[in-house]
């Protein structure tokens, strides 16, 4: 390994958080009510499955603009007794009654190629797909979890019915999303009482949301996918111009499919498949960035940072054009992720002046919004599970069905309103993500897993923390909250960690630098500590990341050696 980044020139930066540590488990969430319901199970003997569903259902609570039982996502499950890992694939499909050319694109250029008239796509009944969260979730704790659902949703109904403080970070999404949440009166009612956006420190209750919560556990999925709360979801539809029928969520299928592996300096990266783009362009972009030094050149520098932006650029490129639902187009995962073809691409980097890219063709090796979570658990077993979930955007359409308190997702709009595209629309596709939920393996056992929020910025991000460690030799607490950089082949956006100097090199270079807020969302993530063999559980600063740890247990077996010794 290269010097530390600490001792090269580049971006310095403080720690806003501090790492938890661990020896019987940890959960690492975006919300630290959620991380102690899974630290609640793991407490009662449950195992990481049964930690991280718990850890779901609480954060549809208490995180609801982020994730929500009628949502989207992956999970990525490394199963210590077989050694095997499980990629469920739960993300949202289009209705049958889509159609690829339902919406009105405003633009056929960025920044406003996914935008579309009056925001169909984006706002109310039109825009939700159907959801495969709570199928997923509860399948995955029937398979593999030890307590059963009645169990780990307990959390959660206890949150909803006795409430919650909102926190700062709740309360400006809910103060920004204002104008769109009081459209929809079950949704104001909640988070706009008398009018008025909930405050931090508020009590939150959600009652209706407590019943639909308690209704699942009778009931398990079934309840939405062929009962009750679907056919109150059905009704409202038909009621307010929305297309998903009783048909679509009864049809809805959940996929197992084979992750993505790729080797990076000794380690081997596992990630989601498409639908997901992001575990195919991460070992892509690791293989790119394989063939330079990068810890010689250092994190935070110029030269780093001017690296990691070309490398995005080709990741993008090859995105736009290749990636989709893999029953609908073909999706070349084994040729983008070869080390031919990242040897072909990397020749095309200039190391001193920015480029712009075109596709490549794979074909010849061979003959997504911001509002987001994330969350890692692992436990003592050596299970280690990590899940990103989503309704797309804060509060996904801003519809709560009328009873349920439940929010719809808006996942339509992470589909191509243009027709005849790789990620077009079409009845029963899966629209593409970003979603990169990864676990980092060394000789073959879990050694970190992590990811993030951030829509189409998800897979850079993960991407970047992985390098943090590996190339940079960070903590894992250090490398979630480095600063970050982006970018598509548009601006190139750098937090404001990024030290002037550099700004000033990189748009000497050529770059269009934009300063931004924030890249990405609240990553969080676990490591093994090979020294101590301690979990360590880290967050960042961008979200309300709260890992928790678990350590202790039970008593001693008395008689079973000397108590105490003089």
């Amino acid at each position: 390994m290269a010097q530390s980044w600490r001792d090269l020139a580049g971006s310095p930066f403080n720690l806003y958080k501090r790492e938890a540590v661990g020896a019987r488990g940890m959960v690492a969430s975006n919300h630290p009510m959620a991380s102690a319901a899974g630290i609640e199970m793991l407490s009662m003997g449950g195992n990481a499955i049964d930690a991280a569903i718990a850890t779901a259902f609480a954060l549809t609570v208490v995180e609801p603009m982020m994730i929500g039982v009628f949502g989207a996502g992956f999970v990525n499950f490394y199963d210590a007794k077989s050694g095997e890992v499980v990629i469920v694939d739960n993300y949202c499909v289009a209705p049958a009654a889509s159609t690829s050319d339902m919406y009105e694109p405003i633009s056929d250029t960025w920044p406003d190629y996914l935008e579309a008239k009056d925001d169909k796509n984006k706002l109310g009944y039109l825009a939700v797909g159907v959801p495969g969260a709570l199928k997923s979730w509860c399948h995955v704790e029937e398979t593999y979890g030890k307590l059963g659902l009645d169990t780990v949703i307990q959390p959660a109904i206890r949150h909803a019915e006795r409430g919650f403080p909102a926190s700062q970070y709740l309360a400006d999404i809910i103060e920004s999303s204002k104008g769109e949440l009081a459209q929809f009166p079950a949704s104001a009612e909640i988070f706009l009482p008398g009018g008025s956006p909930v405050k931090v420190g508020d009590t939150i209750v959600r009652s209706d949301y407590a019943r639909t919560l308690r209704a699942i556990t009778s009931d398990g999925p079934d309840v939405l996918y062929r009962g009750e709360i679907g056919q109150m979801v059905v009704d409202d539809m038909a009621a307010n111009g929305g297309i998903i029928t009783g048909a679509d969520l009864e049809g809805y299928e959940l996929h197992h499919r084979e992750a993505v592996r790729g080797e990076y300096r000794g380690y081997e990266i596992v990630s989601v498949p498409p639908t997901s783009s992001g575990g195919t362009h991460i070992v892509q972009l690791l293989n790119i960035l394989e063939g330079f030094d990068v810890g010689d050149i250092g994190f935070g520098t110029a030269a780093g940072v001017h690296l990691m932006a070309e490398a995005l650029k080709i990741g993008f490129a090859d995105r736009n054009e290749y990636m989709g639902d893999p029953a609908f187009v073909e999706t070349p995962v084994s040729a983008l992720t070869s080390k031919q073809y990242a040897a072909r691409r990397r020749t095309e980097i200039d190391i001193k002046a920015p480029r712009s890219f075109t596709p490549g063709n794979p074909a010849s090796i061979l003959g997504e919004s911001a509002n987001t979570t994330h969350f890692t658990v692992a436990d003592d077993e050596g299970n280690v599970v990590s899940m990103t979930q989503t309704i797309h955007a804060a509060f996904g359409s801003k519809v709560t069905v009328p009873g349920t308190g439940m929010f719809l997702n808006n996942t339509m709009y992470i589909f191509d309103p243009h027709p005849g595209n790789a990620n077009s629309i079409a009845p029963g596709k899966r629209m593409l993500s970003s979603m990169s939920p990864t676990i980092v393996l060394k000789d073959g056992k879990p050694f970190m897993a992590l990811g993030t929020p951030g829509g189409t910025r998800i897979f850079p991000s993960v991407l970047q923390g992985i390098v943090n460690v590996i190339d940079h030799g960070m903590t894992l607490q250090e490398a979630v909250e480095a600063p970050r950089v982006w970018t598509q082949g548009q601006e190139l956006e750098l937090e404001h960690g990024i030290a002037p100097t550099v700004r000033d090199e990189l748009s000497a270079m050529g770059h269009d630098v934009q300063m931004v807020a924030k890249v990405a969302g609240g990553m969080n993530g676990v490591m093994l500590d090979p020294a101590s063999g301690s979990l360590l559980g880290a967050a960042c600063w961008r979200a309300d990341g709260t890992p928790i740890g678990l350590s202790g247990g039970p008593a001693r077996a008395a008689g079973s050696e000397a108590m105490f010794r003089v």
